[in-house]
């Protein structure tokens, strides 16, 4: 079965709905220019609220040694998301200062982008493949733009180990994503949202109970 991750998550109701849904992994944003940051206190009551019922990820963007100690002090997360873009040496330098596992964004716009994720073998415990926002799109984020990538150039490129699936997924997609690309992983963000960093919790349900059921 797949796992589903569930990311951009702000409040207590929104938890409560993606893992009761059965999400395997809740994320909390750390940038301030998305509309899904959220403050230390406030990751804080999330993740305690989350810990011990799905595995909590901390999705950060170009963050330096102090801000990724202030995560680990306050946070404690399970793993780190490292979406902007960290080199493979932080990379490993992320995963070494924290001792936590660290998963690389990689963003896809052509297949040629597919090949960067041998980069990080070794130092990125799994590659998140999301989609390249357009040069064209105004006030483009690292992540959550809901724009979704040609699914069949992982497909022809698809890696023997594991990877999470992201971008543009939404509950009336998700499942054929899941054929196409054989992901064992998927992440949705704006996909289950009624506006930009507003969960939709009805959206939620639907999204984890379309992966869940998909192959």
């Amino acid at each position: 079965m797949v796992d589903v991750k569930i990311c951009g998550l702000s409040t207590l109701e929104s938890v409560d709905a993606a893992i009761d849904a059965g999400a395997d992994l809740v994320g909390f944003v750390f940038y301030p220019r998305s509309p899904r940051h959220v403050s230390f206190p406030q990751a804080k009551k999330l993740a305690a609220h989350a810990r011990g019922r799905a595995k909590i990820v901390a999705l950060v963007v170009d963050a330096d040694d102090a801000a990724l100690q202030e995560i680990d002090n306050i946070v404690a997360p399970d793993l780190y998301q490292a979406h902007g873009a960290e080199t493979p040496q932080r990379v490993q330098e992320m995963a070494a200062l924290t001792g936590k596992p660290v998963v690389k964004a990689i963003k896809v716009g052509v297949i040629a982008d597919i090949a960067r994720a041998a980069d990080y073998a070794g130092k990125a415990s799994l590659i998140l493949y999301d989609a390249k926002a357009p040069e064209t799109l105004v006030n483009a984020l690292p992540g959550g733009n809901g724009i979704a990538f040609d699914w069949n150039l992982l497909g022809s490129a698809r890696q023997s180990e594991g990877f999470i699936l992201s971008g543009g997924l939404n509950p009336d997609n998700v499942a054929k994503a899941i054929r196409v690309t054989g992901a064992p992983i998927v992440d949705v963000s704006s996909g289950v949202e009624s506006a930009p960093g507003v969960k939709d919790l009805s959206l939620i349900r639907k999204f984890i109970e379309a992966a869940k059921a998909a192959r």
